[in-house]
């Protein structure tokens, strides 16, 4: 999987969602599905950034792509029953499903943890996936083949100390995955979640503010797995939690 080569058009008249598209791995999801065919909606807080990656999209001579100006951590479900709304009278359908937006907020003792950071993070990786995922379902099911993937992280699989909320929230999205691909076995839907592994990213910078970002590989070197799990190749793969950076 890991040094899978796409096939130029594999993602060919495909409609995806990115959340957390303005940058990072998200950012590099968007415009690599693009480049591989796909109608791109681009899901993030900061207007700004959706617009840069939405103009390199269009510079490159990919298909169009949409913008949903949206901040997870005030949305409520209505928000998301109305962007599904929005995207079947635009789209007909939804193929894949990207949850890639996550906070991290502040690295603490667990006893130092703060509830209004807790309620952020959950809000924001656990809570928004839930109600984003629940409503797109619909729209998910009118694909032929469909995918869904979370963002996961090595957190989510052995807890660390003083990275409390956010590895909590991880093994939450883990346990959402695990659920959600058994219940939907039998479907034309799959379910997978990817750890990123250490990424070149502005939330690494933050949690590891010493650390030689150089020395980590960029979404662009890690784009395989979301790739291939978004085209029909992994047909049939459901239930995975994958490594983008195995050992």
């Amino acid at each position: 999987m890991f040094d899978y080569s796409i096939e130029d058009n594999a993602l060919n008249n495909k409609v995806i969602l990115i959340t957390g598209a303005g940058d990072g791995i998200g950012r590099q999801a968007a415009l690599s599905f693009a480049q591989h065919g796909a109608s791109v909606i681009l899901l993030g807080k900061t207007v700004a950034k959706l617009e840069a990656v939405y103009d390199e999209i269009i510079t490159a001579g990919y298909p169009e792509p949409a913008i949903v100006p949206l901040d997870l951590k005030g949305a409520t479900e209505q928000h998301y029953i109305d962007m599904a709304d929005t995207i079947e009278q635009q789209f007909q359908r939804l193929d894949g499903l990207l949850h890639n937006a996550s906070i991290l907020t502040v690295l603490s003792p667990f006893e130092q943890i703060e509830q209004s950071s807790f309620d952020d993070v959950m809000q924001v990786n656990v809570k928004a996936p839930f109600l984003m995922t629940k409503a797109l379902l619909p729209l998910l099911r009118k694909s032929a083949n469909s995918s869904i993937i979370f963002t996961s992280s090595s957190v989510g699989k052995k807890g660390r100390a003083f990275w409390g909320t956010y590895a909590m929230s991880k093994f939450a999205t883990e346990g959402m995955m695990e659920t959600l691909s058994d219940e939907l076995e039998n479907t034309t839907v799959r379910v997978n979640s990817i750890n990123p592994g250490a990424t070149r990213t502005q939330m690494r910078a933050r949690a590891y503010p010493g650390e030689n970002a150089s020395s980590l590989k960029t979404p662009l070197d890690i784009i395989a797995p979301w790739l291939y799990l978004m085209s029909d190749k992994s047909v049939g793969v459901t239930g995975q939690a994958i490594n983008a950076q195995p050992k």
